[in-house]
């Protein structure tokens, strides 16, 4: 058996202020759906169109939602609402800019975003500053960042202009034989960013919750809870879901026009909220040991304390089986597969359990 690699969920240098929140974001849609995500479990808007206005912050106050958008003189001038979460700076500035005349010159330069990031800060240093980063976060090959391809060495210089970090691939749905379908690509990021911004930035990431440009294929449920749990056991402390879909057509708020999709976000956005504080809770010292019978498939996991409980969250890390053997959870007598309905005996601190490929188990040890 081979020992898989033990992750300890890194905290941002900010605690959150409540134990109870953890953001679960929709991107940059209509205020006008604010309730029916809501309902969903959704949180946060990261994304306002336009200048944010008072109809748009009115609408999502009215539905108990965060909101992280540009720092415009309007959403200055309510900066005491706490319901503004951050400020962010313009999506994915590492990539290839359009030209106003055609074509794409290079990315805008990290020092600019430096400067940018001075300047919100200067405006109102009570709050973080966001960043959303492209697909070269997790894929050095990604061609969309034209001169920059290849340069994983702009990204620190890049996070030292913001707070919260984050990203997206979505790699269910990527037409890019080297991506697609490879849902590790996801984690991989998450790490990637915090390594770069030397463990002292907050990470959150973007999970693919549509078809988005594919026409044959779409995310499952089972794809989608993969990436949210690996990016969370791997340090992500914040979750975005993008639910455009463009083609065949485009439809903005397609998540909630698609019931086996939306049950599925809904159901882990619920399990969520209801582990926030232990997600929440600092690092353990002594986590659990997680070893896989599969070379092949790694097994990535991370351990919590809360209230007396041990958490050990653990998640397949390719498309394949394995076995997984746990150990250093002390005298528990039983561990509880949260969400499962069934609990499986521990012996001398040790039990096992199978995984199939992706998949998610959530384990509670008193």
């Amino acid at each position: 058996m081979i020992l898989a690699a033990l992750l300890v969920l890194a905290q941002a240098a900010t605690p959150p202020a409540d134990p109870d929140f953890f953001p679960l974001a929709v991107w940059l849609q209509s205020p006008r759906n604010a309730a029916a995500y809501k309902a969903a479990g959704i949180n946060t808007y990261v994304g306002l169109y336009g200048r944010p206005g008072a109809e748009q912050f009115d609408a999502l106050k009215a539905a108990g939602m965060k909101v992280v958008c540009r720092q415009s003189a309007f959403a200055l001038s309510r900066k005491d609402d706490p319901s503004i979460l951050a400020w962010m700076h313009g999506d994915e500035p590492d990539n290839a800019q359009a030209r106003p005349g055609g074509g794409y010159g290079p990315p805008v330069p990290p020092e600019r975003i430096q400067e940018d990031y001075r300047r919100i800060k200067a405006a109102d240093p009570s709050r973080p500053v966001f960043l959303n980063l492209g697909q070269g976060v997790a894929w050095d090959g990604w061609v969309g960042r034209g001169v920059r391809t290849n340069h994983p060495e702009d990204y620190p210089e890049y996070l030292k202009g913001c707070d919260i970090a984050s990203f997206d691939i979505y790699p269910a749905v990527h037409d890019k034989e080297e991506i697609a379908g490879k849902l590790w690509y996801v984690p991989r990021g998450v790490e990637r960013l915090r390594k770069w911004g030397g463990e002292t930035k907050a990470v959150w990431n973007c999970i693919e919750a549509s078809r988005i440009e594919n026409e044959k294929v779409k995310p499952t449920a089972a794809q989608i809870r993969a990436e949210v749990w690996m990016s969370l056991v791997h340090g992500s402390r914040g979750i975005v879901y993008f639910v455009h879909q463009f083609k065949p057509r485009f439809v903005e708020a397609s998540l909630l026009q698609d019931p086996e999709l939306l049950a599925a976000v809904t159901e882990i956005n619920r399990q969520i909220c209801a582990l926030a504080p232990v997600l929440n809770s600092p690092a353990v010292k002594d986590p659990a040991t997680v070893a896989s019978s599969a070379a092949e498939v790694p097994i990535a996991s991370v351990t919590k304390r809360h209230d007396g409980a041990t958490y050990v969250f653990a998640v397949a890390m390719r498309d394949g089986p394995a076995r997984a053997a746990l150990s250093g959870l002390g005298g528990a007598s039983s561990a509880e597969v949260l969400g499962e309905g069934r609990s499986i005996p521990v012996k001398d601190g040790s039990f096992e359990d199978d995984f199939k490929g992706y998949e998610v188990h959530l384990y509670r040890v008193k």
